[in-house]
């Protein structure tokens, strides 16, 4: 463990979220030290991955889209110079569109084929439509499709698909690739990764100065402690149980299904009856359906009424995905906030910051998270910041 005094970062969390902040940290030149039981196996291991802010917007989150177009345009940078520190080689089929400025980055899975949000019905082509007013008002490139044009696009799409939205600027990345190579970049860099729970947070006086370990999950079995400058409190749905922070579980559940031949070639969103689902095509053939948002606290169970919908909808948009192997289920947490705002910055006690919150938005909004922190928005981006001061809930 660090010696007491010790010029450290200590981030508690090693979801897309803490692993970046950390790596990010370690290249600037700080010393850092992750704390987290199970680094990478948390709601980062269950995201579907989409990097998709223009096709994600709603009426009631232009602040959450900002940040995600502002963060969607680091994603080139940062994950080419995580997959050169990870010592990553490209690994997807030959001729896999990569997308400007992706092309060195295929280990990841990163791909920039935009996102198609298909309507099913009547009432979800009308909803689909405002939406698209909504979009274009917000000068957002997307194109109005009909439901022939979305099956040129899609060959495997429902007959019964109405019309659709082509984001074409949108991406997806594969996050469990993501926290890997972040974990292989901070053994290169010989960044100690303690595989604990952290159970409270130390204090000198009003200051936090480090993190106790739970004992039945620390290395010797006895606890210990993690000690350092600053805390980094990076914990997702429990950063809750450390300090008080307005964050709460959000379920969801999601499918992997395997197939030989991709059915699809880029992301579809849908809505079927008012119900959203979303496809995300893998490199290697694999299928992502997600994702249930289900108020649960802390339950973690996959159940079968929750599959049920994702398959039903699913199938009602490409009939295809039920003739598919089922490759994984699982279900994870987001960590979700009063206004869908992630919390980044300094949290008003002395030692302590915030990089939490992000509910889905964890892997699009890594790289701009780490660039808030490390004090590197440009100019134009630097009221960015503002939103997602942890004071606002004061």
């Amino acid at each position: 463990m660090p010696a007491k005094g010790a010029h450290v970062d200590v981030i508690v969390g090693g979801g897309v979220v803490g692993l970046s902040v950390a790596w990010r940290m370690a290249r600037s030149g700080r010393p850092v030290t992750v704390v987290d039981p199970a680094p990478g196996r948390g709601a980062s291991y269950a995201a579907a991955g989409m990097l998709a802010p223009v096709s994600e917007v709603t009426f009631t989150e232009a602040p959450l889209l900002r940040l995600g177009v502002a963060s969607l345009r680091r994603w080139p940078a940062f994950a080419a110079e995580l997959a050169a520190d990870a010592g990553l080689t490209p690994d997807a089929p030959p001729g896999q569109n990569a997308g400007p400025g992706f092309a060195d980055v295929r280990a990841l899975d990163l791909r920039a084929d935009g996102t198609l949000d298909v309507a099913f019905g009547a009432d979800d082509l009308e909803a689909l439509g405002e939406l698209a007013a909504y979009m274009e008002k917000l000068g957002l490139p997307v194109e109005r499709l009909t439901g022939r044009e979305c099956r040129r696009l899609e060959p495997m799409l429902a007959p019964s698909v109405r019309g659709g939205l082509l984001a074409p600027g949108d991406a997806w990345v594969d996050p469990r690739r993501v926290t890997a190579a972040l974990l292989s970049a901070l053994e290169r860099r010989g960044v100690p990764v303690v595989r604990a729970r952290a159970s409270e947070l130390l204090r000198d006086g009003d200051r936090v100065s480090g993190v106790r370990l739970a004992p039945p999950e620390s290395e010797d079995g006895t606890g210990g402690e993690v000690r350092g400058d600053r805390v980094v409190l990076a914990a997702g749905a429990w950063s809750s149980g450390l300090a008080e922070v307005p964050v709460r579980p959000v379920k969801g559940q999601i499918m992997r299904l395997r197939s030989p031949q991709p059915l699809l070639s880029r992301c579809v969103r849908g809505a079927v009856h008012g119900s959203s689902v979303y496809l995300v095509p893998r490199g290697d053939g694999e299928l992502v359906v997600g994702a249930t948002q289900e108020e649960m606290g802390f339950d973690t169970k996959v159940t079968a009424g929750g599959l049920y919908e994702l398959l039903r909808d699913a199938r009602e948009l490409v009939p295809g995905v039920t003739e598919l192997e089922v490759a994984d289920v699982v279900a994870g947490l987001r960590p979700g906030t009063p206004d869908n705002l992630p919390l980044i910055g300094p949290s008003g006690t002395p030692g302590l910051v915030y990089a939490t919150g992000h509910h889905r938005g964890g892997v699009l909004l890594a790289p701009l998270t780490t660039a808030m922190l490390l004090g590197d928005l440009p100019g134009e981006e630097s009221e960015l910041a503002a939103l997602c001061a942890p004071g606002r809930f004061s």
